[in-house]
């Protein structure tokens, strides 16, 4: 546990020293800004605000989409291009504490860049009688951390395939938009739906989470893809080792 702590305090400085990593917390926080600023304008003239913190929630998971690729395509194609990925696997250093090391230091910086996005909706709350559920807030917060986890955790997979980050971006992007639109392939009534529509998503963050109910089973569908990905991509480390 030693050695994940390590490479966790290492990448996570790495993210502090980055233009890149910079670049997309600005970008985040502008869009983010802008449309709570357009919410917040129209609503005055309008002498009315939706009590509701989830105005800055939503567009925050649609900017995540992209984000997030962008947070850990370069985490392990960099070691790869090059080529510290053979000193480190010389190391003595565990497979899966390399994964998830590099995904727990993305974790901590996208943990942080979520925090943040809080004073918009603490903003609400000051500006509403009698304020915004506080309930359904964290219930929709705590379900965008989950799925945040997931969704760094399929990029670090992702990353371990690839010696582009190029490429590892636009593959995770991909699989992003994939677990995005699947429900609407499973419209159906038969098993095949079912299934599809369990993979979503969308119906597992929507349908509870962000209308603030809690369930353990959505809960447990993040950390299950997250614990799967971490998975794969110490599999695809593994493998590499014995090349």
């Amino acid at each position: 546990m030693r050695n994940v702590l390590t490479i966790a305090r290492k990448e996570l400085r790495l993210y502090f020293v980055s233009p890149v990593a910079y670049a997309i917390a600005t970008t985040v926080y502008l869009i983010l800004g802008a449309i709570f600023f357009i919410n917040v304008y129209f609503g005055l003239r309008g002498e009315t605000i939706p009590p509701d913190g989830r105005i800055v929630i939503n567009p925050l998971i649609t900017i995540l989409l992209f984000a997030t690729p962008a947070i850990t395509m370069r985490l392990l194609t960099d070691e790869q291009r090059m080529g510290t990925i053979e000193l480190i696997l010389t190391a003595p250093v565990r497979d899966w504490e390399l994964v998830v090391g590099k995904w727990l230091g993305s974790f901590g910086f996208m943990f942080l860049l979520l925090a943040v996005t809080w004073v918009y909706p603490l903003i609400i709350h000051q500006m509403t009688e009698p304020g915004i559920d506080q309930g359904v807030l964290v219930s929709a917060y705590t379900g965008l951390i989950f799925m945040t986890s997931a969704m760094l955790a399929i990029g670090v997979f992702i990353s371990t395939l690839f010696r582009s980050s190029v490429a590892a971006f636009f593959t995770t992007l991909a699989v992003f938009l994939g677990l995005w639109i699947v429900e609407g392939f499973g419209s159906g009534s038969g098993v095949g739906s079912e299934i599809l529509r369990n993979l979503s998503f969308v119906s597992h963050y929507y349908d509870t989470l962000f209308l603030g109910m809690f369930d353990i089973g959505d809960l447990f569908y993040y950390l299950s893809l997250t614990a799967l990905a971490l998975f794969l991509g110490t599999q695809v480390i593994e493998a590499r080792r014995w090349r």
